[in-house]
């Protein structure tokens, strides 16, 4: 506790500080240098119970919250409805009055936090993502380039953003089926929003997409490790400059599960990773011309059929 060092009466510096009064008194002349200082350190008493919260400091602060978890609620309605008849609806006009006093953006900020919980939700996006698409819609709107667009394309946007500057593989089908918003427009948006922002984001890898592709292919390890060695041979060929890194990885994997002999059909990695078969098959005759993997899958498939 930091308090004044010499008493301004004696100057002494033989003080005291009393903690449950708040004051610091010196012990030479009895003056009460100071007096109802406000502890701010940690409540010890009581029982020391871990499901009990000591801190004094309340929630933290989130950036998923309209008003970042700082507003003051006028009680809980079950709570205002115990009182007696006139407090309850003293209670209630405050209660009204308090959600009346919030400006336009605060009211746009609480649906769009709400949005943006459920579509993050429904991709299991983790927090640190949730937190810097709220960040980038704040700024959005704060500038005012909401204005002209849906709020659902910008959410779907910003959340796209965040995806890629925290490199988290999500496509913009997968985010285009969540949000339930076209595709185009969330592409659209998404070039205005760091365009306007000067948001510098990575290049997405076809690396990113392997492990979720395969772990929702039900993959083994051997099958993911031998896609990424074929992702490796192919960027030193070039073979993915230019294409959808969704599309390479997915064709990469699907060579290794033939490689490995793991039956999956193309139809199957095509709607994990988001993409047609058509897709699928020019990169998968790409890699194979390229990188020479013809006789290999051939050996392959000859020596399953003896087995069987």
């Amino acid at each position: 506790m930091a308090f004044i060092k010499k008493c301004p009466e004696c100057n002494s510096i033989n003080l005291t500080y009393d903690s449950h009064l708040g004051e610091v008194i010196c012990n030479d002349c009895g003056l009460v240098v100071e007096e109802k200082m406000v502890d701010t350190g940690v409540d010890l008493q009581g029982k020391f119970d871990k499901s009990e919260k000591k801190g004094r400091g309340g929630a933290p602060i989130s950036m998923q919250k309209f008003d970042k978890g700082l507003t003051t609620n006028v009680g809980e309605i079950s709570d205002i409805y115990k009182l007696e008849s006139g407090q309850t609806r003293k209670f209630l006009r405050l209660k009204k009055w308090q959600e009346r006093v919030s400006t336009s953006i605060e009211r746009n900020l609480r649906l769009a936090m709400a949005e943006l919980r459920v579509i993050a939700a429904y991709l299991s996006l983790p927090n640190v993502i949730r937190d810097e698409a709220s960040r980038i819609y704040n700024y959005v709107l704060q500038r005012g380039l909401v204005r002209g667009r849906s709020m659902e394309s910008v959410i779907a946007a910003c959340l796209y953003t965040a995806c890629r500057s925290y490199n988290i593989p999500r496509t913009l089908d997968e985010i285009a089926t969540a949000s339930d918003v076209e595709r185009k427009e969330i592409g659209r948006t998404y070039r205005f929003v760091i365009r306007k922002l000067k948001i510098k984001v990575k290049q997405s890898s076809p690396k990113d997409y392997i492990s979720r592709f395969s772990s929702v292919l039900k993959l083994s390890p051997k099958t993911q490790s031998d896609a990424l060695k074929v992702l490796k041979k192919a960027e030193k060929v070039e073979l993915t400059s230019g294409r959808g890194p969704a599309g390479i990885a997915a064709a990469a994997l699907y060579v290794a599960a033939l490689i490995n002999d793991e039956k999956k059909t193309q139809r199957e990695v095509a709607d994990i990773a988001g993409i047609t078969e058509v897709t699928i098959r020019n990169r998968y005759k790409e890699l194979i011309d390229r990188l020479n993997l013809a006789d290999k899958i051939k050996a392959k498939e000859a020596e399953s059929k003896k087995k069987t």
